[in-house]
């Protein structure tokens, strides 16, 4: 959810956190890097998370809540959808 506000800064910061976690848990660190990855480009929900939401916004007439209808249903799918396939293409 930080993500929706800054996204780069996001991901580099937690991508060391994640690493840290799976070397103490004894796991390989690619998956949890690549759902710090997903997480932080999964910026639907809030016009000011992206620059093409941005681009939108203004001359499509878009309300913020037009965002927020939309973009959080999509979030959680792609969380969802994340959870399922990432442990599948990187086995813990």
């Amino acid at each position: 959810m930080l993500s929706e506000l800054i996204n780069h800064a996001v991901a580099v910061v937690l991508t060391p956190v994640a690493i840290g976690l799976a070397v103490n848990m004894g796991i390989d660190p690619r998956p949890l890097v690549v759902a710090v990855m997903i997480a932080a480009s999964a910026t639907f929900a809030t016009p000011i998370s992206y620059q093409t939401n941005m681009m939108v916004y203004g001359p499509g007439g878009y309300r913020f809540t037009d965002f927020l209808k939309v973009g959080i249903p999509l979030n959680l799918s792609v969380g969802l959808l994340a959870s399922a396939l990432i442990p599948l293409m990187w086995p813990l």
